[in-house]
Order: structure tokens, then sequence, then C-alpha cells
């Protein structure tokens, strides 16, 4: 598919194969990743690194730290999941450097957004701005990673449900954030309809299935880069994440707690949620508690305190301001979902 538009992807490169040799001819370059994808790439993009760095943490002081000690360098090769591509993305931008991205798993849209997403006192925040020259999305390399975490790559996607019609309360309401544009939402909802069109192609993590994702993304980027904001992909099933992350002070993989916050925040606004959490199973997303090790008292405590946290942390208007959200839906709500 031809991506029109800004896409925040100076070049790329796509296909089986694409990531060997992807180091040659880039000067003295530095490696940010993690041990296992390091493992599997060393040998295949050639080349012999200045420096290897590895993710320690996100919290911003511990980067900031590793930014310091780096060699100089031409070039920073990013090679892993989120976390290996933010690191890259957060020296590329401290330094000014060159970047290339080689995702070894595309459980999150990292490796297409410009921002690096670090933690300061285990809150999200999106810093700094770098754009991969080249993207390299070699599909042999990604199916080395465990099924279930290329497919968390749809949560990105799917959370256009959700998101888009947060802005339209909010629009409805006198409370958006930004310019509200019918368009944007008509093309995100394209989005999402080509993602669940290829459902079975994702779930199986074939050439087409992963495409179809790291398309999606860039498409998403092609609406939010000009606009200067996420909108349209980025609401109240986020805003649950992100009160859990800094309530529980753990990470998750991002995709999966997307999906639960997709499959709550559906139900609250009244949005077809049978129809997203149907999409979701079958995609095969991994969104339910049991899984990502959050037991019902937690979750029905983080429900509670949700509005209450939009509001300290000045999150853009959502159906979390517009529906309370009361003992009994919580209830409803967990009533389908399954606990350890």
């Amino acid at each position: 598919m031809e991506i029109i538009g800004q896409t925040n992807v100076l070049s790329s490169r796509f296909g089986s194969g694409a990531a060997d040799q992807a180091a040659v001819g880039l000067g003295r370059f530095v490696v940010t990743t993690m041990p296992l994808p390091w493992q599997i790439a060393r040998d295949r993009i050639g080349g012999e690194p200045a420096a290897v760095l590895m993710v320690e943490s996100m919290e911003r002081q511990v980067i900031e730290q590793q930014v310091l000690a780096a060699p100089p360098c031409d070039t920073v090769v990013a090679i892993g999941g989120g976390q290996a591509i933010d690191l890259g993305k957060y020296l590329a931008w401290r330094r000014g450097l060159r970047l290339v991205t080689i995702p070894t798993v595309i459980s999150v849209d990292a490796f297409v957004t410009p921002a690096a997403g670090v933690r300061v006192d285990h809150r999200v925040e999106y810093v700094g701005q770098a754009s991969p020259d080249p993207l390299v999305i070699d599909y042999d390399l990604l199916r080395t990673a465990p099924t279930s975490l290329n497919i968390a790559g749809a949560g990105d996607l799917l959370s256009i449900h959700t998101a888009t019609r947060d802005w339209e309360l909010a629009e409805s309401a006198g409370r958006s954030t930004f310019p509200y544009s019918p368009a944007d939402v008509a093309a995100a909802h394209q989005i999402l309809s080509d993602v669940l069109a290829q459902a079975d192609q994702i779930a199986k993590v074939t050439d087409q299935g992963l495409q179809t994702l790291v398309d999606g993304y860039m498409r998403v980027n092609t609406l939010c880069l000009p606009a200067g904001h996420y909108r349209v992909e980025e609401g109240s099933e986020h805003f649950l994440f992100y009160e859990l992350e800094e309530r529980l002070q753990r990470s998750f993989i991002h995709g999966h707690i997307i999906g639960l916050g997709i499959y709550l925040m559906s139900r609250l606004q009244g949005n077809d949620p049978l129809g997203i959490t149907d999409g979701m199973d079958r995609l095969g997303l991994t969104y339910q508690p049991v899984d990502l090790g959050i037991d019902r008292q937690t979750l029905a405590a983080s429900l509670r305190n949700l509005a209450a946290y939009c509001e300290r942390r000045d999150m853009w208007y959502s159906v979390i301001q517009t529906r309370p959200i009361t003992e009994g839906w919580i209830a409803s709500a967990l009533s389908g979902l399954r606990f350890a």
C-alpha cells in the first residue's frame, strides 16, 4: 500500500532479510537494545558497534546517564521492542544523530512515532523527536519474537475505536482540546476497518499481517503528525493504562494493556463493545487481567479512581468525564473478564 503524507519515516526497507547488513556504511554507530534482540540480530546487521547500550530502565534520569556515557558516534541503531527503540530515539535526539530502527517485535508503535516514551516517577512522558532513516522491517526477524507480542502491535490501532468516540464526545461537550476533524476520524476508522479485515493474517503473523500493522501505524502518522496530536488513537483506553501503570509502578506490554482499556471503555461508551471484543479475540490479542497480572481488586480500584486521575493529570476530555463509573457498572463490566 502506498502511504501518502507525513509519516516520520525518512526511508524504509521492508521484506524478509531486510535487516541483513543493515549497519554497513553507517560509520561509527552505537546500538540500543536488550539482551535477547541483540543476540538474535547482532550477526545479521554487519559491522561492529562502538558501544551497545542495554535498556536498564526507562526512567529519564537513568537514560540521561546512558546518553552522557555513550561514546562519540555518527548513527544510533535501535534494535528490539518499544523500550529499545525509545532509548535509541532519545539518544539520537539528544545527540543530533542519524537514527536507524530495526524492530524485532511490533508490540507498540514506537518505531514510527517521533517522541521517545520515557518515565518520570513511573509516569509516561513523551519527549524529543527522531525519525528513522531507514526503518528496517524484516519479517523473518519479527517472527523470532513470540507471536503474542507481534499481535500486541494491533493495540494502538484498535484503540481508534474508543479514542475517536472520546473525541466525538469532547466535541459535543465543547471540550475538545483540538479542532475536531470529521475527515481524520473517517480516515482513522478506515485504518481500523482494514486492520480488522486482516485479523486472520495478523493472528498468523504472516508477511501480509505484519505489513498491515506497519502500514496502519504509518497511516495514523499521516493524520496525527500534521495535526500535532494523536487524538484519533489515544483516549480513555490509554488513560486507564496510565493509571494502572502508576498505581502498580510496573510496565506492561503496551498493546495488551490497551486491549483491556478498549474492552472496558467501549462498554462505558456503549460503543459496540461486542463487535470490538470479537475483533480482539479474532486477532488473538491478550487483554484478560489474568494474563496481565492484574487482580480484580486492583482493577476495580483503578476504575474508581479514573475520573480523579484524569482531572489531576489534565487528560483530554473523554467518556470518563461524561459517564459516571459506578459500583454497579464496575461489577457488570468486570464480570466478563478473567482473573486469577
